[in-house]
């Protein structure tokens, strides 16, 4: 049963033309009427079914604007970098006994950055990690020695864009108390690294072949890039 919140926002927005991304975000936000601060949203299918291969994206992009998450960060290291880690701002950090609690399904974090070396024991737990989305990955930089830039990122404001078997890509660009220009400079580096990841890739033809913007509790509305990508 719908709420009587949502049957006064718009109805059949899918049927209304696309338009840019300067003019939606105000249409959006005035439909976030929960008294919660909701996110504004992207939604993105992408062709990733070619005839010789699959197209599959999975990278992080560095929030201009911020996240508005707070993100509970973990650390993997040896004893003599955890110091720095902390220093860094990590809210855990650990060696070979945090791996173990992992192990058995100790998982109070959302996102795991692991040193190099200490990246061989950490592989084992795949099947713990892997579904969760919180494997450590050397392509998203979560597996580095440089772990103070790391969980700066991590912390102030980095989005993973990864599409599912689908071809769908589901990415936040932000808060409903965002400023207007934060929101546009986060879907600008969402864009620009989609356009490289297509640069990346062999892709016959566009990448995305369909965009939309939404918030947390509110209606889509097609989204209209501007560019070929």
């Amino acid at each position: 049963m719908m709420s009587k919140r949502f049957k006064k926002l718009p109805e059949k927005t899918f049927e209304l033309p696309a338009e840019g991304i300067e003019k939606l975000i105000p249409i959006v936000k005035k439909n976030c009427t929960t008294k919660f601060d909701e996110s504004v949203d992207l939604s993105f299918q992408i062709n990733n079914k070619q005839k010789k291969n699959e197209i599959n994206i999975r990278t992080v992009v560095n929030l201009p604007g911020g996240s508005g998450k707070k993100v509970k960060v973990a650390v993997v290291c040896e004893d003599s970098k955890s110091a720095d880690a902390k220093s860094a701002g990590a809210d855990i950090v650990g060696g070979d006994d945090f791996i173990e609690k992992i192990k058995s399904g100790e998982i109070n974090f959302e996102k795991l950055i692991c040193t190099p070396s200490m990246m061989i024991k950490l592989s084992k737990l795949g099947k713990v990690l892997g579904p969760k989305g919180l494997m450590p990955n050397p392509k998203l930089g979560s597996v580095t020695e440089d772990l103070k830039k790391a969980i700066t990122d991590a912390k102030s404001g980095q989005a993973e864009i990864r599409n599912d078997k689908d071809g769908n890509i589901g990415v936040s660009i932000g808060k409903k108390s965002f400023a207007d220009d934060k929101l546009i400079k986060n879907y600008n580096a969402i864009i620009e690294t989609l356009e490289k990841e297509k640069s990346n890739n062999t892709v016959k033809g566009e990448l995305v072949k369909s965009a939309f913007i939404t918030s947390t509790m509110g209606v889509s509305y097609k989204l209209k890039i501007g560019k070929s990508i």
